[in-house]
């Protein structure tokens, strides 16, 4: 592993090895030519999260739940994702990433029509854990896979490119279901989820299977397990991982922090629609650029950047007072996150071991996952106990340590795999 700043900025590995997969090529590498089969399913599962996340709530409230129950169950997709993060990195490791992925899709299909079928809030409850069960299988299954497919001078726009496809299809997902409910009823969301996550199993069951690392170690005395992952690489999960907690926090709170301020300032829900959705589209225009610079300057290009831009805007956020100011920050927001779509799965790759890799990266998104909750909960905090706008103001902040951290614990340039 390099050291905090040892590689030079700029490094680029030799192109005829990908280092840390598990092939080797003497051909140039191409993204476009793995495009559909590494990417498509990541849009299409977008997808079918986007067209279902307007309108969970509305269908507790037909099933006769309250908005606070609402509410709750809506937590539940992180929940399931939170809960599923190492059961994930074993499935991934036993069964290999394409099958996993499979699996995935083909359970959350399973859950979005529990959705439907369900004549109780308990069942449709049952239905969204099994959506974001699925959700942590199928991210951590398709970083694992892109990892062992792309060779690390690409590494970066490649997981950037991918997390775009999912932020590109969950913003495509609402305008299709906004069209289908216009002529039928809400029920309709969850059969465009299930319509693309059918598509999904369609695109990856003509994926390539990664070459087994059976044969490779087979001379190992015993397969790493996630307590074996963590004792050895506690130090990435203490340092860097502590940085990929406050993103996954500052990430989490901005989603929260836009409509809340708008609804503050007396902003009408069309108006919080617009800024929020222009927000998002400016969010899904950058991610190739940022992975780009990450595989040339290195990772800390992007990352510190990123919370830096997050922080300014956030601080900035509570002196607006009207829809055109309030835009402004919104978009400076999702410029900040947009450059770094792909930093957390860059980083959980560059230090995740060839061996023992779908645990390692089980436990990074523990680590993401814990910051997804407990960054709203901070700005929940602080806005009972003071106001809205400290709470903002507190998140800013937050980005700000959390650039500190990722600028001292990240090296200049790529990291090899080892």
């Amino acid at each position: 592993m390099v050291a905090r700043g040892d590689a030079a900025p700029g490094t680029t590995p030799d192109r005829s090895r990908r280092t840390g997969s598990r092939a080797l090529t003497t051909e140039p590498f191409s993204l476009r030519k793995i495009a559909m089969p590494a990417f498509g399913p990541s849009f299409l599962f977008g997808l079918a999260e986007g067209a279902i996340l307007p309108i969970v709530p509305l269908s507790v409230r037909d099933l006769g739940g309250s908005v606070a129950v609402a509410a709750l169950i809506v937590t539940l997709l992180g929940i399931g994702s939170l809960l599923t993060n190492l059961p994930a990195s074993v499935i991934t490791a036993r069964w290999g990433e394409r099958p996993a992925i499979l699996g995935a899709a083909s359970w959350s299909a399973a859950g979005m029509l529990l959705c439907v079928l369900s004549g109780s809030v308990g069942l449709f409850a049952v239905g969204i854990l099994m959506v974001g069960m699925s959700s942590a299988v199928f991210n951590l299954a398709r970083q694992s896979y892109l990892t062992e497919a792309v060779p690390m001078y690409f590494r970066a726009r490649a997981m950037s490119t991918l997390g775009g496809a999912t932020r590109t299809g969950r913003f495509v997902g609402p305008f299709l279901t906004a069209g289908l409910i216009h002529f039928t009823s809400i029920a309709g969301a969850y059969w465009i989820g299930i319509a693309s996550l059918l598509l999904t199993v369609a695109v990856a069951a003509r994926m390539a299977d990664l070459p087994s690392l059976d044969m490779a170690h087979a001379s190992s005395p015993a397969a790493p397990t996630l307590r074996s992952i963590t004792i050895d690489h506690w130090r990435v999960f203490a340092t860097v991982g502590i940085g990929a907690l406050l993103l996954g926090a500052v990430r989490a709170s901005r989603q929260v922090i836009i409509p809340l301020w708008a609804q503050h300032i007396g902003l009408e829900a069309a108006a919080t629609s617009l800024i929020y959705g222009v927000s998002g589209a400016v969010d899904t225009l950058v991610f190739y650029p940022g992975g780009k610079v990450m595989d040339h300057k290195g990772r800390r290009w992007v990352a510190v950047p990123s919370m830096l831009i997050m922080g300014v805007a956030l601080l900035w956020m509570p002196f607006t007072a009207g829809a055109i100011t309030l835009l402004l920050a919104a978009m400076l927001i999702g410029f900040g996150n947009g450059i770094g779509s792909g930093v957390l799965m860059t980083l959980g790759a560059d230090y995740s071991p060839v061996r023992g890799r779908p645990q390692f990266l089980g436990i990074w998104r523990v680590l993401s996952d814990i910051g997804s909750i407990s960054g709203p909960a901070l700005l929940s905090a602080v806005t009972a106990a003071a106001s809205l706008a400290l709470g903002i103001g507190a998140t800013g902040l937050l980005a700000f340590v959390g650039g500190a951290a990722l600028w001292y614990w990240i090296p200049r340039a790529a990291i090899r795999s080892a």
